[in-house]
This record gives C-alpha cells, sequence and structure tokens, in this order.
C-alpha cells in the first residue's frame, strides 16, 4: 500500500503544480527555492539516517513546505501571509501549538495514536512537538489560500442562515465532542471522527454570529471558495503527513482498534477521510482562539479574514 500512497500524493502535488503554472502571474521567489532545495536536502539526509535530520525531519519539512507554498501564493496572487503578515503568521503558529494539544488531551483518553522516535531529553523533545505542532494551522490554511487562488470555486446565490441552524449546528457540535469523554473508554475508542467534526459544528455558528470570520458567514454572501478550499488543503496536507512521517525516524503510530492490516503509509485508509473536516477545524478553532486573545476583531462583514 506504500505504492499506492506515493502515487496518490504524487498525483494530489501533480495538480497542485499544474495550477500553479497555469494561474501564475509573478515570477516565484528565490525563498521558495530555496525552500524547496532544502526540503531535497532535508529527504536525501533522513533516507541516509543522518541526525538530527532524521528525527527532526517532520518539521523540517513542514517549515520548508510552507515557504514553498507562501512563495506559489504570492506569485499568484502579488500577496501572501509571510510577506505581508509575518506577524499574524507567527502568530498563527503560536496558537497552533496550544489548538493541537486540544486533540492530544482527547488521544490521552481515546489513544488513537503514539509517537515513537522522539529525543528522550526533554529540551529536544519539547522542541520537536512544539516546532511540529505549530506547523499544522498554518499549513492547512497556507495550502487552502494557495487552492482559493487557482479560481475554482465560483460566487453563488446568498443563503440565510438562521438562528434554529446555528442552534442545531453547535449543539450537534456539543454532543459530538462530549460522548468519547462520557461513554466507557473501551466504546469512546471508536469515536474520534467525532472529535473531528465537532469543533467545526459547535464554534463555525458561534464564530457567525459573533460577526468573525465563519464558513456559515461565507455561505450567507454565496461565497463557497473558503470552505472548498479548506477540504482540498485538508486532503492535500493529510497525504503530505503521512508520506513525510512514513520515513521520519521521529513518527507517530496509530494504534485505534479497527483497520490495522488495511494502511496506506501508517494510516488506515478510511483515516484519509477524517482530513477534511479536520481542515475546517483548523479554521474555525483558530478564528475563535485568534479572537479570544484580541487578535482578531468581530465584524459586522464574516466574508473577510484579514
Amino acid at each position: 500500500m506504500v505504492k499506492l500512497g506515493v502515487i496518490v500524493t504524487s498525483a494530489t502535488l501533480a495538480i497542485l503544480v499544474l495550477e500553479f503554472l497555469r494561474c501564475r502571474k509573478k515570477r516565484y521567489p528565490l525563498s521558495g527555492w530555496f525552500a524547496i532545495a532544502a526540503l531535497a536536502g532535508a529527504e536525501w539526509l533522513m533516507f541516509r539516517g543522518i541526525e538530527p535530520v532524521a528525527t527532526f525531519f517532520t518539521p523540517i519539512a513542514w517549515s520548508a513546505y510552507l515557504l514553498i507554498v507562501d512563495s506559489a501564493v504570492w506569485a499568484v496572487t502579488g500577496r501572501s501571509r509571510l510577506r505581508n503578515a509575518p506577524r499574524d503568521f507567527f502568530q498563527m503558529a503560536l496558537l497552533s501549538v496550544p489548538l493541537w494539544l486540544i486533540f492530544e488531551a482527547y488521544n490521552l483518553r481515546l489513544e488513537n495514536w503514539t509517537y515513537t522516535g522522539v529525543p528522550r531529553e526533554m529540551v529536544w523533545g519539547l522542541l520537536g512537538y512544539c516546532w511540529s505542532f505549530a506547523t499544522i494551522t498554518p499549513g492547512i490554511l497556507e495550502t487552502a489560500e494557495l487552492v482559493e487562488s487557482f479560481g475554482w470555486f465560483k460566487r453563488r446565490e446568498d443563503v440565510t442562515i438562521s438562528p434554529k441552524v446555528c442552534r442545531n449546528m453547535m449543539g450537534i457540535g456539543v454532543i459530538c465532542l462530549g460522548l468519547p469523554l462520557i461513554l466507557p473508554r473501551h466504546i469512546a475508542a471508536y469515536l474520534f471522527a467525532l472529535v473531528w467534526v465537532g469543533f467545526y459544528l459547535a464554534l463555525d455558528p458561534l464564530n457567525y454570529r459573533l460577526g468573525l470570520p465563519s464558513l456559515l458567514g461565507d455561505i450567507s454572501w454565496g461565497r463557497r471558495a473558503r470552505f472548498y478550499s479548506l477540504l482540498a488543503a485538508g486532503w492535500v496536507c493529510g497525504w503530505l503527513w503521512e508520506f513525510w512521517n512514513y520515513w521520519a525516524a521521529a513518527k507517530w503510530h496509530y494504534i485505534f482498534p479497527i483497520m490495522q492490516h488495511d494502511k496506506i503509509f501508517e494510516m488506515p485508509t478510511l483515516g484519509y477521510l477524517g482530513f477534511l473536516p479536520f481542515a475546517l477545524e483548523c479554521f474555525v478553532m483558530y478564528v475563535t482562539a485568534a479572537w479570544l486573545v484580541r487578535w482578531i476583531p468581530r465584524s459586522r462583514d464574516p466574508r473577510i479574514m484579514e
């Protein structure tokens, strides 16, 4: 199944590259080429087991990827997060760490994955964890921005979002997040999929009602691009996470009690579908968290996220 994973990952990246070349308006910047070279060099060192690259390969690869994608966004749109709003980018990376730790807290109970090869020294272990976690939200949102720049998804008619829809979504989201915590552990272990959708259902209506950037707000204004771009970003990043993780010295293994004999890389096959709603959660959780720390103001226009 590794061969299938390589084929799907390669095909996904090929589509991104071809669309980038079709839509590119500016010369690809030197920083992006440097990141491509750094990623290739890290791959070479990792496959030869050369430390510390072999152990820290995942955060190294994702740091390079972020610069590659940010450069691509700039070449298509003339703007990018790192070039035009570097403080916001690094704030996003900072928030990404505690946001992912929420899922780690769920995993302490549900035991769906575990880590191996992490340095035993606390300082180096914490560095690896924090560096890796800091790339998660930026990876999703940068990829979604690149996909959205391709212009695949056109504006459609406005939709009225009623308060009842918001209440129902939030209620279902709270149930999804609560069930894995209150049911017996041997049952809850099968329910991590609820966590992958629960935060989206619970928080996006809240963001919408608060006048924050939200996917419901986008839909109400006839904008579907961010929603679909996030789903596409979940697909892209999911395959890259598993592709780069498979050969890294420090890596994660999935241990949840289903499909352990039907894996592509380390991920059971159906698990790749979970990356799609996870991308939506990355967006809505970041918006809520950024608002709580007063990095995103409330607005009457939910269409725009600066």
